[in-house]
């Protein structure tokens, strides 16, 4: 029989931190990332390219607690600077950071574009290196550490065809967050990611066939998707003091077994 969790109530995991999310205006892991950080106890920003989305789910958010909309582009340096500003002035500092925007899609190898590899790349490996940096400095500023939570994929570590520009940027992400965790650590800073396997939302229903949705739900040993809320769980673990002492590290949040 398969059954999902139940809901889980908040514990002030994050209480008073300030939280900012990028990509955080639709139905995936951004916004329930955003909606779990609040029930946490958190302040929270959120960010989107798309500006009425985002209005909209901060609007959605707003009865949980304190949250506050910036648009962003984090293919935009300015963009990505003002998102960190904007949070800095609304909140008087930033404490944690979620790079969850990313970018995906289905194309052959031998079929796939310069604009089309370079358009994932740029969003989901560029993005998480330009909103890392600037979130790193202003930390150093802070002088009082931080955490930086990365949203990278099991496709880092696995195969799939029609996905080596999303793979190898997923990839890419996992290692920047490695390498970016030794440079955040004289500052008190920890950087982790969590790689999820199949979280199931609107969108992706929407943007994905339901074979390959099948057949990607067949790869769970727990016989379903996870919820994104699940993914989110993990993320607000890692942004908590509860991972005081991890820093690193891509934890898988799947049941895959092929």
């Amino acid at each position: 029989m398969i059954t999902v969790p139940k809901y889980p109530e908040g514990a002030n995991l994050l209480r008073d931190k300030v939280v900012v999310v990028t990509a955080a205006a639709g139905t995936g892991i951004g916004s329930a990332t955003a909606k779990r950080a609040l029930e946490e106890g958190a302040k929270v920003v959120v960010s989107d390219w798309h500006e009425r989305r985002l209005g909209e789910k901060a609007a959605e958010l707003a009865d949980l607690g304190d949250v506050h909309a910036i648009p962003c582009d984090v293919t935009k340096e300015d963009h990505v600077q003002a998102l960190i500003d904007g949070s800095v002035e609304r909140f008087g500092r930033i404490d944690v950071v979620v790079n969850n925007a990313g970018l995906g899609g289905t194309k052959s190898l031998v079929d796939m574009t310069d604009e089309e590899w370079t358009r994932v790349l740029d969003v989901t490996l560029n993005g998480t290196f330009r909103a890392t940096r600037a979130a790193l400095r202003r930390f150093a500023e802070q002088g009082d550490g931080g955490a930086i939570v990365n949203n990278a994929s099991v496709l880092g570590w696995r195969a799939q065809g029609g996905q080596a520009h999303y793979a190898a940027a997923k990839a890419g992400v996992m290692a920047l967050t490695r390498c970016a965790a030794v440079d955040a650590a004289p500052l008190g800073v920890r950087i982790n990611a969590v790689a999820p396997s199949l979280a199931m939302h609107a969108f992706l229903a929407k943007v994905t066939s339901d074979e390959l949705l099948e057949e990607l739900t067949a790869r769970e040993v727990s016989g379903r998707a996870a919820q994104p809320w699940e993914v989110a769980n993990v993320i607000v673990f890692l942004a908590s003091e509860y991972a005081s002492y991890l820093t690193g590290e891509v934890v898988s949040v799947s049941s895959q077994h092929a």
